[in-house]
């Protein structure tokens, strides 16, 4: 990562529009040149989709605070990978997605528009933050400024990561509690937590009689587990934890060589 003059691309998978993207970009604004490319509509869950079988466009839009964004017809993937292949002609520094308006713990890290276009950044060369946070208290009241502390630690990490020179095939993912500045009980350097998900599934028939389904239930939990971003979160730290794309599990390969495996 060089010196100096970063620029940054900031993105999303709520959509352009979202509040969380604007306060972001704005904490960012002091550090270095923000370009702001994010999907026209909201991609939450939409998982590392990225496409290939059909036209994207990129359209200029103005944000709340009238500078100069763009809106792709893609997924938050393709913002990041449309960029970096050359859509805009420039080619950023650091990509940082956020502010997502939920936690993104665990397993979300598969489900979760906002880690994988982060994780877009990883696969072009180019290291990455993905920022969440917790736009309601732990009673489930929003709070009045939801994004202010989100945004202010977001930049303090992007500093230390431009500072640093963090490597290219690290991504920090990023979870800060639903809380004001002065009830955060600080900072952890957390792992992932093993989601519990409580997903139903919903059988309704449409109007001719034909079934179809809805996938939902309840606010998923963690196993619970000291150090895990999900327990930093839970007792109202901030949790930051380094990824990475790499998913051998070293620790089986002796077992699988041994299988003795054969054609």
């Amino acid at each position: 990562m060089q010196r100096g003059k970063m620029r940054i691309l900031v993105t999303n998978d709520d959509g352009v529009d979202a509040p969380g993207l604007l306060a972001l970009k704005r904490a960012l604004d002091s550090i270095g040149e923000t370009l702001v490319v994010a999907p026209d509509h909201n991609w939450s869950a939409s998982g590392h989709r990225k496409t290939m079988h059909k036209p994207l466009r990129l359209t200029p839009v103005r944000l709340d605070d009238g500078t100069l964004a763009y809106a792709t017809s893609g997924s938050p993937a393709d913002c990041v990978a449309l960029v970096m292949l050359g859509a805009l002609g420039v080619r950023p520094d650091l990509v940082v997605s956020g502010i997502n308006p939920n936690p993104n713990l665990g397993q979300d890290m598969t489900y979760s528009g906002t880690v994988t276009a982060a994780m877009e950044s990883l696969i072009s060369g180019v290291s990455a933050l993905a920022v969440s946070t917790d736009t309601k208290d732990a009673a489930g009241h929003g709070l009045s400024n939801p994004y202010a502390v989100t945004a202010e630690f977001a930049a303090t990490v992007t500093r230390q990561v431009i500072s640093e020179r963090t490597p290219a095939n690290i991504l920090l993912n990023i979870n800060v509690p639903g809380r004001e500045k002065t009830d955060i009980a600080g900072i952890q350097i957390t792992r992932l937590c093993r989601r519990i998900y409580r997903d139903e599934l919903v059988e309704r028939a449409d109007p001719r009689g034909r079934p179809y389904y809805w996938i939902g239930g309840e606010e998923p939990t963690a196993e619970p587990g000291e150090g895990t971003d999900f327990w930093a979160l839970k007792n109202g730290y901030i949790s930051v934890t380094p990824l990475h794309l790499d998913l051998t599990a070293y620790a089986r390969i002796r077992q699988v060589k041994e299988w003795g495996l054969s054609l």
